[in-house]
């Protein structure tokens, strides 16, 4: 993806090394808190245990703590390379509910460690005479293939001018498969502090006439595997859905731009460029043009929704994982990891703000955006049409995914 990616690799973590770290032979079990630090269910015959990359919560998680055994590791001696960006390497096999204290760095595709154990939920290895711990998903015994030259977007973006609009390139993959591609996207430039990243930020619908045309629902044209919006079997999708009515009469179109203008102020003052997918009312670009535009120009691409359920309760925050009939399909086959590590990332940013998450987060899902995805890409939920979206509301949902892109990003 970007250079500066790779130069995140092994990026040690600012919380100091303490004392939560335990022997395996010292305890005997423990309370299992998920990435987004809420109680995880513990696992059962039908799901593996719990991982990095697939998060799965209790609604009463707080009043009612599962506990499982430590997990019993089969003896190893094989060296295995890392698959995804910025996966957490612990000093122990668990996660502690809102904290990184057990974090000792990130590592990224490619990285090579020897691995000494083995569970579902964790594998125990070795480097430099260190013992860590890492989610047993995100490791291989092949090597991964590391482009020799990836699409250094900071550079890209570098060659632009703050407040440029950028229009869909005809020449960049996969942009024939868009329809609606008249509109421009804009990008903001952070100045005195940047870290050269760009993030994409997708105010969720919000395109005229979107509902009218559909475009193919995958790169190789075969049908969905879920439902949604479009049923599952179709192959093709509305370019771009008008989106559902919260239940005090305001367009969700509205609210989601509303959000991604305060988080696109968040992230320049901390140091990020922001790539606009839709910085008005209405944006003439459908879903594949925004995911396109968003591949070649940004290091991660957000898309920001509320979820029409029907229900007359806050449904709580969640994100739209990969389901398994994807996961070999191409580009998704490359890059569902970096989608989950970032959906990951954005819920524990959320929850740390105490903002409910939904029980059966994340929610897999067959969708145009992540079809299409190179770069690390989710549909994160917000709530439903019964949630709050007044201004404060929203100051702390977007702060929460301001923090949950930093922890992304190792800042």
């Amino acid at each position: 993806m970007s250079i500066s990616k790779r130069s995140r690799s092994l990026r040690r973590a600012a919380l100091p090394f303490t004392a939560l770290m335990l022997s395996l032979s010292s305890c005997g079990t423990y309370t299992v808190i998920g990435e987004t630090g809420v109680v995880q269910e513990p696992a059962t015959s039908a799901e593996p245990a719990m991982t990095e990359g697939t998060v799965q919560q209790t609604e009463a998680a707080s009043e009612a703590p599962e506990t499982t055994a430590a997990p019993e590791f089969e003896n190893r001696d094989e060296t295995v390379y890392i698959i995804g960006e910025n996966i957490n390497v612990r000093t122990a096999p668990y996660i502690v509910a809102g904290e990184n204290s057990n974090i000792a760095f990130s590592a990224n595709t490619g990285d090579e460690f020897r691995r000494t154990g083995y569970s579902d939920s964790f594998s125990r290895v070795e480097r430099e005479g260190e013992i860590y711990y890492i989610s047993s998903d995100y490791l291989s015994k092949e090597k991964p293939e590391i482009p020799e030259s990836e699409a250094a977007s900071e550079e890209i973006a570098a060659s632009y001018e703050n407040g440029a609009e950028i229009g869909l390139d005809p020449s960049w993959t996969y942009a024939d498969f868009s329809v609606i591609n008249s509109g421009k996207a804009v990008l903001y430039k952070a100045t005195g502090n940047s870290k050269g990243i760009t993030v994409a930020v997708n105010a969720g619908h919000g395109t005229k006439g979107g509902s009218s045309v559909k475009t193919w629902c995958h790169p190789d044209k075969t049908p969905k595997v879920t439902g949604g919006t479009t049923a599952a079997g179709s192959t093709k999708a509305v370019a771009v859905s008008g989106g559902m009515t919260f239940s005090d009469g305001t367009p969700e179109a509205t609210v989601t731009l509303k959000a991604a203008k305060l988080l696109k102020d968040k992230l320049l003052a901390a140091g990020y460029d922001v790539l606009m997918l839709r910085d008005g009312e209405d944006v003439q670009l459908d879903n594949v043009a925004r995911t396109v535009i968003a591949n070649n120009m940004a290091d991660c691409h957000i898309a920001l929704h509320w979820d029409g359920d029907g229900l007359s309760s806050d449904k709580g925050c969640f994100y739209m994982s990969t389901p398994e009939g994807l996961k070999g399909m191409e580009p998704v086959a490359s890059n569902w990891q970096k989608h989950h590590a970032l959906g990951d990332s954005l819920i524990s940013g959320l929850s740390a703000q105490g903002l409910k998450i939904w029980g059966s987060n994340p929610l897999p899902m067959d969708l145009t955006q992540t079809s299409f995805s190179t770069v690390a890409s989710v549909d994160i939920e917000l709530g439903n049409q019964a949630s709050d979206h007044s201004d404060a509301k929203l100051q702390t949902l977007t702060d929460g995914l301001l923090a949950g892109i930093n922890i992304y990003f190792g800042q």
